[in-house]
């Protein structure tokens, strides 16, 4: 009797895919490394191609990466085939050469990476074919009202034919009016597959600029003549007109044809910044940031993969969008903090687009009135081009600066305006010109108590005090959003008579502002009230026509915005970011207070700016009141150095947490005993983390700091690697690095 086989012969179609061509295929999804497929018969498949396979029980997108790793005959492997090939181009070798760089720079997984590029997957799909309006050629002879003129106007700009919506929208009419020129035979209407091309015309508006501006502008035409990598600083005085500067480089890119990107730390710059380019260039650039829709996402994510999108101005994360043909990256306002991604990916946009240039082989541009410390070593050691404006456009001047000791200058009790400050208030109102009064600090108040019984409301994830937001009668955590309704009595001595709001957020100004000045109007922008781009294009608006007197606002006041007629600038408490033991705790005040400061007199008229402060003599505040910038970086480069902390050094955070305490503390006991011995590398903690209960997690953290030689390359990085690798932790303990911490919560 024979002996039974219960090893069944693979079937046909599995035998084919055994012996079918192999290709390393690198998903979007966290994992570490490409992994094979099969290419099915009739499928052909180069690297940088787009395609669809199996993950586990998933389907997931994904990229040929490169050729498979050689077939073992004697190891039986059955691939699993590739499902789909995309129909959209190649992924560039230097977008892949740029995912596998950031993925060893910040020690993240490559399919994470490369997830921020293929964060988009309906846009592999073709779009629906819309009905298009475009001119009758030829015109027929007809009377045509104000809105229809104005149509034709815009398609005679360009581009060609756009939808109904798109075209009513542009031309401040109804669509009835589009379909009733198409009735007419003054619009033709037609079925596109995908988006006509906007074509942005380089030489649309050009403005005459000044002899500093030309320089500047000629020094980045000459950059990107060369065709290759360079990296530059556009440093110049708030008002100065960088912007229109590197409109100049963005337009001679154009007339190479290629692709340009301008990076914006905040969407709320977004607003003002658009309308200035499509004065400059006749068309508007393409948006890309959180609030922009799913269906302008997927059509922007395809004409830049396409070549068909020309400009992108974004965030962050438009830096992994798949350009066909990028010629150009800007970071504006370059010193930002908000280009560090401090979840997932946790990258610095600003240091990756410089990465992204040297790759692609085409210019970066840096742009900034505060430039940051890392990008002054990097001018002084010669690696960056150095531009300068260093005056005001069109012979506006600085504002007058001038420095108000609270500790002399009281305000009234339960009051934060000093009289002097005040007094300057009503004289600009009364001149009917604006005020900016500017304090980082959202709400109503930043902790409510009881006096009665000392209890202080905070939140019961986080280590982290509610704020009050009067507005919405809610106590607020700016860290987990956890909210609840302000209650009426204290809940440990149901005293109903004792809450006490504590110190001032913009809400708490704005009441002291209606109280001291009832006729004036005002108006308060913080990222919880103005949350969208409309909301945001609505209040500038406002300011634009003079319908507000006063603006009380956070940070989203201090950049890019431009109003004539505002003239007094106050910082209601220029003390408030010195606190803590943030490295860059002085670098960073100064940046912001001088960019607020930089909104006054920004025309004709001259400005002022009164900063309230307990400690006149820092060191900031010192500098800001003389306008000595070059001063402060130098005395903070100068102590940078001698610590050796960055630019002079590296760091990088490892930010452990766990649900249990104890668990938690003996994983950092276990992760400090395996600390490497390393002559330039220093391991300091574990420490509890500033904020050592975040979400319901309890943190603790390490602090890694590299000098000499270990801060240069990839050492740290590697340091990292070997002694997190030797190490075992339980699966409820979250491992967070950080290579070049920006913040240390």
């Amino acid at each position: 009797m024979s002996q039974t086989s219960f090893l069944s012969e693979p079937r046909d179609e599995e035998k084919a895919l055994q012996n079918a061509p192999r290709v390393a295929v690198l998903v979007a999804a966290p994992v570490g490394q490409p992994y094979d497929y099969a290419v099915p018969e009739g499928m052909a498949l180069e690297v940088g191609d787009h395609v669809r396979v199996t993950l586990g029980k998933r389907e997931v997108d994904g990229v040929v990466w490169g050729n498979a790793s050689p077939n073992n005959p004697e190891k039986k492997i059955r691939l699993k085939p590739v499902i789909k090939h995309h129909a959209v181009p190649r992924l560039s070798e230097a977008q892949r050469a740029f995912t596998d760089w950031v993925a060893r720079y910040t020690l993240s997984d490559p399919g994470s990476v490369l997830r921020l590029t293929l964060n988009q997957p309906d846009a592999y799909e073709p779009p629906r074919p819309q009905q298009v309006y475009a001119l009758a050629n030829p015109q027929p002879a007809v009377r045509l009202s104000a809105p229809r003129q104005r149509v034709i106007s815009i398609l005679q700009a360009g581009p060609v034919a756009m939808t109904a919506a798109a075209l009513a929208e542009k031309a401040n009419c109804s669509t009835t009016v589009i379909r009733a020129m198409a009735e007419g035979g003054v619009l033709i209407s037609q079925s596109m597959a995908e988006p006509a091309p906007v074509s942005i015309n380089p030489d649309h508006s050009p403005v005459v600029l000044s002899k500093d501006q030309v320089t500047a502008a000629q020094s980045l035409r000459d950059l990107i003549a060369k065709k290759e990598y360079a990296a530059a600083l556009l440093d110049g005085v708030t008002g100065s007109g960088k912007t229109e500067v590197y409109f100049d480089a963005v337009a001679e890119v154009l007339r190479e044809g290629k692709q340009a990107l301008i990076l914006l730390p905040e969407i709320a710059l977004s607003t003002q910044f658009i309308r200035r380019f499509e004065q400059r260039f006749g068309q508007s650039a393409a948006l890309w940031h959180s609030e922009v829709s799913p269906a302008q996402k997927r059509e922007t994510w395809r004409g830049v993969a396409t070549g068909r999108t020309q400009v992108v101005i974004g965030a962050r994360s438009a830096l992994f969008l798949p350009y066909a043909d990028l010629g150009l990256i800007i970071v504006d306002e370059e010193h930002d903090a908000s280009y560090k991604q401090e979840d997932g990916v946790m990258y610095n946009a600003r240091d990756m687009a410089v990465v992204r240039a040297h790759l692609g082989r085409f210019p970066v541009l840096l742009v900034s009135a505060t430039p940051s410390l890392e990008t002054m070593v990097n001018v002084e050691q010669g690696k960056y081009h150095y531009l300068h404006l260093p005056s005001r456009h069109a012979g506006a001047q600085l504002p007058v600066m001038q420095v108000i000791d609270l500790k002399n200058d009281k305000p009234a009790r339960q009051r934060f305006l000093s009289p002097s400050l005040l007094a300057a208030i009503a004289s600009t109102i009364e001149a009917r010109e604006q005020v900016a009064l500017f304090l980082n600090r959202r709400g109503y108040a930043p902790l409510t108590l009881c006096r009665t019984c000392g209890h202080r409301f905070q939140c019961p994830s986080c280590s982290a005090w509610l704020v009050e937001h009067k507005r919405k009668n809610v106590l607020q955590c700016h860290h987990c959003g956890h909210a609840q309704p302000l209650p009426k009595a204290c809940p440990c001595c149901n005293d109903d008579a004792n809450l006490a709001a504590c110190g001032p957020g913009v809400e708490r100004i704005q009441e002291e502002i209606t109280e001291a000045f009832p006729t004036a109007r005002s108006l308060v922008l913080a990222s919880d009230i103005v949350t969208t781009p409309a909301q945001m294009k609505s209040a500038i608006e406002q300011i634009e026509n003079h319908e507000v007197d006063i603006i009380i606002g956070t940070q989203m006041i201090a950049k890019g915005h431009h109003f004539p007629d505002l003239t007094l600038v106050g910082v209601v408490d220029a003390d408030l970011g010195l606190a803590g033991g943030d490295l860059r705790a002085g670098e960073r005040t100064f940046q912001l207070l001088h960019q607020v400061a930089g909104r006054a007199g920004r025309a004709q008229k001259p400005g002022r700016v009164l900063i309230q402060t307990v400690m006149p003599e820092q060191q900031v505040i010192r500098a800001l009141a003389a306008h000595d910038r070059d001063a402060f970086l130098r005395a903070e480069m100068a102590e940078r150095q001698r610590a050796q902390m960055p630019p002079y050094g590296r760091l990088a955070a490892l930010v452990l947490s766990g649900p249990d305490e104890n668990a938690l503390l003996l994983a950092c006991r276990q992760l400090a005993q395996a600390v490497l011995r390393h002559d330039e590398i220093r391991v300091l903690g574990p420490a509890p983390a500033p904020l050592a209960f975040l979400r319901g997690r309890h943190r603790q953290r390490f602090l890694v700091k590299a000098s000499g030689a270990a801060s240069r390359g990839l050492v740290l990085q590697a340091y990292m690697t070997e002694w997190l690798s030797g190490v075992k932790l339980p699966s409820q303990i979250q491992i967070k690095v950080d290579i070049d911490p920006q913040s240390f919560f």
